[in-house]
């Protein structure tokens, strides 16, 4: 009797182990939870959109519904001392309809780059005429040289020196 039961705690918590592991992955990137908050990875990709290991990366926390898109990223191993903007992309080329400026920065000595705000998009993302609605919408880190922030478009295409999204994100204008 006494080993089934060590044998049945040992499944037990195996099970509830995984179950553990299994929603931190999950919530790696989406959602935190019920909550308003979630997060988005940006990572350095390869030419095959592959993740590269030990690249750039940065990660965002916002809000999922608001009248303003309130959020935090936090970029490191970037490139020291470089403009960047942080946009949604809304597909295709060149991105400038319904596309967005979200912030921009320059990065430190140490390569690292803080943004945050709650700039109001005016818009859900994704917005209805971007390529990829309703799945959702690109955040992007690119060289601010490298946007056209007025025009809400990219000008030229230096994709080994972006952050691009781990997954598509979605988020509610309350007051459009």
């Amino acid at each position: 009797m006494k080993t089934k039961t060590i044998a049945l705690l040992a499944i037990a918590a195996v099970v509830v182990s995984t179950a553990v592991v299994g929603m931190a992955m999950a919530a790696k990137d989406g959602q935190a939870g019920n909550s308003n908050v979630a997060h988005l990875y940006l990572y350095e990709k390869d030419s095959g959109w592959n993740i590269v290991e030990d690249g750039a990366w940065g990660k965002m926390k916002y809000n999922l519904a608001g009248p303003t898109f309130d959020f935090v990223f936090n970029g490191h191993e970037l490139e020291p001392n470089t403009d960047y903007s942080l946009i949604y992309y809304a597909d295709g080329w060149p991105g400038d309809h319904p596309g967005a400026l979200i912030a921009s920065g320059t990065s430190n000595k140490g390569g690292n780059i803080h943004l945050a705000g709650s700039p109001d998009l005016g818009m859900d993302l994704p917005d209805s005429a971007d390529a990829n609605y309703p799945d959702g919408a690109k955040i992007w880190l690119v060289l601010s040289d490298d946007y056209d922030g007025t025009n809400t478009k990219m000008t030229v295409w230096n994709p080994t020196d972006y952050l691009f999204e781990n997954n598509l994100i979605t988020y509610e204008d309350t007051d459009v």
